[in-house]
């Protein structure tokens, strides 16, 4: 008989699923996000042991375990930035679009951005326009011009709509 056929053993890897994918780009986060890092890390390290002998959990976990264990390695903390002169990673900057709506987003790395909160990655079209523009410059999105408003540091209220 052809080992296609044969069922392979449970102890040859056969329930380990494929690593989620890892971002290219230099992992940046500010201190907020490197202790979202290890808050997710204990979180399935508790998941991990109550998964028990349920093989597929445990496969699920294993494999967000590698994915957050090489995003804690390759990490890099960058603190707030204490020149508001320009908006950099970490900055929170108030845009107000043509149409009169303000809206304000913190610039932060890939794995803590939430735009429905207001936090942005670093490597977001929208961040990518607005890093190194200063006070007062007026930038192209999507065919309008919006002009930055207000640059801070720190996380920022959620954007207003």
């Amino acid at each position: 008989m052809s080992r296609a056929f044969v069922k392979e053993d449970a102890g040859d890897g056969g329930d380990e699923l494929p690593d989620r994918p890892i971002s290219p780009h230099t992992n940046y986060v500010t201190p907020q996000g490197m202790a979202l890092i290890d808050a997710e890390l204990a979180h399935l390290g508790s998941a991990l042991a109550a998964a028990g002998e349920d093989r597929a959990a445990v496969a699920h976990v294993q494999r967000d375990l590698r994915y957050w264990r090489a995003r804690r390695a390759s990490a890099e903390v960058v603190r707030p930035p204490t020149d508001l002169s320009e908006v950099r990673f970490g900055s929170t900057v108030t845009i107000e679009r043509d149409d009169g709506r303000e809206q304000t987003w913190h610039i932060v790395g890939e794995d803590e951005a939430d735009p429905a909160a207001g936090s942005l990655a670093y490597v977001a079209p929208l961040a990518r326009v607005l890093m190194g523009r200063r006070l007062g410059d007026t930038v192209e999105l999507a065919g309008s011009g919006v002009e930055i408003t207000n640059i801070a540091a720190g996380k920022q209220p959620a954007p207003s709509a």
